[in-house]
């Protein structure tokens, strides 16, 4: 068995999805993800015009040195758009390895080691009341986890808040939106949040909340220490992680759990907050962190640590990944958790697939493969449209981290 053709397909069935199908001379075909929100047209010229003729005659089956090839063999390595390509055909072999054999991928990487994968929903609202039912509205669909995101009062606009109910899309098309930040009236305001969600709901209800990089580490000290009264499942992204070390004075100040990684794009962006413990959580995808290779061998660094998986699962992420990340959370021993923000109908329609939901679980299926497939003619009824995820600006016109 050889790979006889790849192609891209780019299409946008409520939002913009890169997908990568891969054949081989015997009819066996697989997919693999490669979109990055708002720069998905690079990532798909890098697989069309530098990625694509490279594989044309690779073997299926030699996911390791595929991987390699692609990484090592371009000698420009690492970032968003490079390891997204790499995810892309990683993935889509996993699944021509499961199809040829006649199994989930998750028995080609350890069989199952629990019965599902829990997952936590997004409870946003403009205000308090508003996030509170958006909760008991989860809690009535079985979820055991939540994630609380509120509006922050005098603030116009707060990350997490956005269009949707069961899922959140900050993209839009035209140039960015932009938005106004306070830190301060935020800290004032998330533990109100806890606690109004405490006082409603008690604590058997995992509860988490996501900075989103957008704190210091002494602010994300307070704030863990102010929190962890109200016992969170954990405090997502504090602070922007280019300085790793950062997170040592948060460690050293707080015990409130700490997740983080869904901009890594390399085991290397982890290993030192792996290695000194200073995450809990390790929020890497397989789309932006070089497909199942590469992220099995984070997942095996750190069960050394006690620090657990929980892979990025947002609506910008095609069920491809979706699926690919269901494979990977029911077969590693150190998994936590997986975000599941549910697509839209229409890229339901253009991605079906086996996976999915039941009491608080998601189910990958027992498909050969990943268990997914695209509807390419449904997909062309769905063309490009360029967006861009919003900008964030302090009050007084300073860009932020978003």
């Amino acid at each position: 068995m050889r790979v006889s053709d790849a192609r891209v397909i780019v299409c946008s069935p409520g939002r913009n999805f890169v997908t990568l199908r891969v054949e081989t001379d015997d009819g066996t075909w697989g997919l693999g993800d490669a979109t990055v929100n708002g720069r998905e047209l690079a990532v798909a010229s890098y697989l069309r015009d530098h990625v694509v003729p490279l594989l044309i005659g690779a073997d299926p089956f030699a996911t390791e040195d595929t991987w390699q090839y692609l990484y090592k063999g371009a000698y420009w390595r690492r970032g968003p758009v490079t390891m997204a390509a790499i995810a892309a055909v990683d993935v889509a072999l996993w699944d021509i390895k499961g199809k040829a054999l006649g199994v989930p991928v998750h028995q080609l990487i350890g069989g199952r080691s629990r019965e599902g994968v829990t997952v936590y929903g997004h409870a946003s609202g403009g205000d308090l009341d508003e996030v509170v039912q958006a909760v008991a509205r989860y809690l009535d669909m079985g979820y055991r986890a939540v994630r609380l995101q509120a509006g922050v009062p005098g603030l116009a606009g707060t990350y997490g808040v956005g269009r949707g109910d069961l899922y959140y899309e900050p993209a839009s098309p035209g140039r960015p939106t932009e938005e106004r930040w306070s830190t301060e009236r935020y800290l004032d305001f998330v533990p109100r949040l806890f606690d109004r969600a405490r006082q409603e709901f008690g604590f058997e209800v995992h509860l988490l909340h996501d900075a989103h990089h957008r704190l210091s580490p002494t602010e994300a000290a307070w704030l863990g220490q102010r929190l962890e009264r109200y016992r969170p499942f954990w405090l997502e992204d504090p602070v922007p992680a280019e300085l790793q070390s950062s997170y040592r004075h948060v460690r050293r100040h707080t015990t409130t759990p700490i997740a983080l990684g869904e901009v890594f794009n390399s085991i290397h962006d982890c290993e030192q907050l792996i290695s000194e413990q200073l995450i809990d959580y390790v929020r890497a995808s397989t789309v932006h962190t070089g497909g199942l290779t590469h992220l099995l061998k984070v997942a095996h660094l750190a069960e050394l640590y006690h620090v657990r998986t929980a892979c990025h699962g947002p609506t910008d992420v095609s069920p491809v990944t979706m699926a690919a990340a269901l494979q990977f959370d029911i077969a590693v021993h150190n998994f936590g958790i997986q975000e599941y923000m549910r697509h839209t109908p229409e890229t339901d329609a253009v991605f079906p697939h086996a996976y999915h939901y039941d009491d608080g679980m998601l189910h990958p299926g027992d498909e050969p493969g990943l268990g997914v497939d695209i509807d390419e003619q449904l997909a062309e009824q769905y063309p490009y449209e360029r967006s861009y995820l919003p900008v964030n600006r302090l009050l007084d016109g300073t860009v932020h981290s978003w």
